[in-house]
């Protein structure tokens, strides 16, 4: 099941999309947390790393929403027959 949900058409470019959706909003968040002040971004002790771990974090999320996803989609199709 695995492999024919990750073989859909269309599965990577969601989970991608939405994970940097996430990454995205995540950022949104934080920086409105701290009362939209720039010194945000300049606090960052290492922006290499936090760039990645954002990206990460948010394919992470996005693989895992999006399986989830597709594997109902798939499961409700195979139902149908």
């Amino acid at each position: 099941m695995f492999q024919k949900v990750i073989s859909t058409p269309g599965f990577w470019r969601s989970a991608f999309s939405l994970g940097i959706a996430f990454a995205s909003i995540f950022v949104i968040i934080k920086w409105a947390i701290e009362g939209f002040n720039m010194e945000y971004f300049n606090s960052i002790i290492n922006p290499f790393s936090f760039v990645i771990s954002l990206l990460v974090g948010g394919f992470i999320y996005g693989f895992l929403v999006t399986f989830g996803k597709f594997r109902a989609k798939l499961k409700k199709e195979e139902q149908k027959f």
